[in-house]
């Protein structure tokens, strides 16, 4: 017999679906209306006309057509930085799995460890670096730092581990396979879903980050999205950018903003889901 369903477990369930959902339903709502709708007194969680369009020409346009420079940025630091990363974690994750050498251990436990450092206690250290090799406000400031992630590497270390059989190697090895061979035609397959996996949780992380190129860049032309809308925030609380039709501009790129990941995250989820159960697995 099945067990009865809890409907008090249904109802927190609800109840935190709604939490989550209700930001992104204003967002969507406030979108969608002028200046007057927005400031206007009326419903903040229902429509008030249909003025998508309008928002976004006027966000398109705005300064010369600012925001769209951003968008490519973040697109830029964002591409960069996710694949950059997901090329050096796989590469990491696979040594630590398949091989074995002096110093393995520690070298792991220096990566467990550096996933506990919270990534804003780096920002200075890497500033320094950065300006001692004369690359602060340019994009490598941004792009070289996001290369590094150890929870990227220790995801795909166990994704490795869980699922490339070591015999399958080892037979490979007897076939007259090199190593190379070996990882891109026996292993990379068996790799794919932690690597799409890796891939999406750096392109994300990139994507979202606001400190560190908030502290490497003075040029807003190198802004990404996170810290261009940042300052149109600054510029309207203000009252020199605009005002209320600055705010309604941060409203719509905000929405724009989280579009890209939304695919992202509809078009690979069979592949991520794969990827963040593999552990169970094994």
């Amino acid at each position: 017999m099945t067990k009865p369903r809890h409907a008090g477990v249904k109802l927190v369930l609800l109840a935190l679906v709604c939490y989550f959902l209700l930001p992104v339903w204003w967002l969507v709502v406030a979108s969608l209306k002028n200046a007057q709708g927005l400031f206007g007194g009326g419903s903040a969680l229902w429509f008030d006309g249909f003025h998508l369009f309008g928002n976004l020409s006027d966000l398109f346009s705005y300064n010369n057509g600012e925001y769209l420079r951003w968008l490519g940025n973040s697109v830029l630091y964002a591409g960069a930085g996710g694949i950059g990363c997901t090329v050096i974690s796989v590469l990491a994750g696979y040594g630590f799995a398949m091989y074995r050498f002096t110093g393995r251990g520690f070298f792991f436990a220096a990566v467990l460890g550096s996933v506990m450092v919270p990534l804003t206690a780096l920002v200075i250290p890497t500033f320094v670096m950065m300006s001692n090799a004369g690359l602060t406000d340019t994009i490598w400031a941004v792009i070289l730092p996001s290369l590094l992630s150890p929870f990227a590497v220790y995801l795909m270390r166990v994704y490795a581990g869980g699922s490339i059989p070591e015999e399958l190697i080892d037979a490979a090895r007897i076939d007259g396979a090199g190593e190379l061979r070996i990882f891109w035609q026996v292993a990379l397959p068996l790799m794919r879903p932690g690597v799409i996996t890796v891939l999406l949780l750096s392109v994300v992380a990139t994507w979202n980050n606001y400190f560190l190129p908030l502290t490497m860049l003075s040029s807003s032309k190198l802004y990404p999205l996170t810290v261009g809308i940042g300052l149109w925030g600054q510029l309207a609380a203000s009252n020199n950018g605009g005002g209320q039709s600055l705010w309604n501009l941060i409203i719509v790129g905000s929405l724009v903003s989280v579009v890209p990941l939304v695919v992202a995250f509809l078009t690979l989820q069979r592949y991520w889901q794969g990827g963040l159960t593999v552990g169970s697995l094994k």
